[in-house]
């Protein structure tokens, strides 16, 4: 597998390792992680919102009579 990184992406990366004093390959898997985190955060959100386009009611009208 190859991954292409830009300079000023690797600048920063080498620059980090040194100042936090991280392997730069750990570095790599914690921001992929955070990446994939906030991905799968936004498809959930996606997917809630299309499931509320599958009714034309608003809440209190779905919840009307409904008593806890």
């Amino acid at each position: 597998m190859t991954i292409e990184l830009k300079y000023e992406a690797f600048e920063n990366l080498e620059l980090y390792s040194k100042l936090l004093n991280k392997d730069m390959n750990a570095m790599i898997d914690e921001a992929l992680s955070q990446y994939f985190e906030n991905e799968e955060k936004k498809l959930q959100q996606k997917g809630i919102e299309d499931d509320s386009l599958l009714t034309n009611l608003d809440y209190d009208e779905f919840w009307e009579g409904v008593e806890i």
